[in-house]
C-alpha cells in the first residue's frame, strides 16, 4: 500500500512537467499561501519567430492543498501571459491559417488536461496573437488569456 500510495505522489508531483514545443525557463516563484500553492511564472520564446518571447503565469497546487481538496491530479486552468518584442524580429516558416499553431504545451494533470500557449498571425493588422488556454478531453475551460505583438515596419531615411 505505501509502494502505492509513493507511487501516486511522485506522479501528482510530476503532474505539471511534461512539455513540448518551445523550452519554458522558470524566472519567478511566488509563495501564495502556507499550504505550498505558488504562482510559477515562467519565460518562453517563440521557437519560429525570433525576437518574441513570452511570459506565462499559472498556478501550482501544493501537496497539503492536493491532500486537503481531493483533487490530486490536476491544477487549475487559469494562466496569464505577456508577450513582447525583445529583439529583432524574424518570423520562420509558421503556420498562416486561422487555427494557428501551439508554441508550448505543458501537462497540469496527469493524463487529460494541457496548458497551451499557441500563435495565431493576424495578417490583415500585421500582428502576432498569442494565447494561453487549458486544453482537455472534456468538460472545457474558458479561461484564457490573449496576448498580442505588432510587427512594426521601420522607416527607411
Amino acid at each position: 500500500m505505501r509502494k502505492f500510495f509513493a507511487l501516486i505522489m511522485l506522479a501528482v508531483l510530476s503532474a505539471g512537467s511534461a512539455t513540448t514545443g518551445s523550452q519554458a525557463e522558470e524566472v519567478g516563484h511566488v509563495d501564495v499561501d502556507w499550504l505550498g500553492n505558488d504562482i510559477i511564472i515562467e519565460a518562453i520564446e517563440d521557437p519560429k519567430v525570433e525576437g518574441v518571447t513570452c511570459h506565462i503565469a499559472y498556478f501550482d497546487r501544493g501537496l497539503i492543498d492536493r491532500l486537503q481538496k481531493g483533487n490530486w491530479f490536476e491544477d487549475p486552468s487559469n494562466s496569464s501571459i505577456a508577450c513582447r518584442q525583445t529583439g529583432p524580429i524574424t518570423i520562420g516558416d509558421i503556420d498562416m491559417s486561422e487555427e494557428g499553431e501551439n508554441v508550448f504545451r505543458e501537462r497540469r494533470s496527469i493524463i487529460f488536461k494541457t496548458l497551451q500557449v499557441k500563435r495565431i498571425y493576424d495578417e490583415a493588422h500585421n500582428t502576432l496573437i498569442y494565447i494561453s488556454h487549458a486544453r482537455q478531453v472534456q468538460d472545457g475551460s474558458a479561461k484564457m488569456a490573449i496576448s498580442t505583438v505588432p510587427i512594426l515596419k521601420l522607416s527607411e531615411e
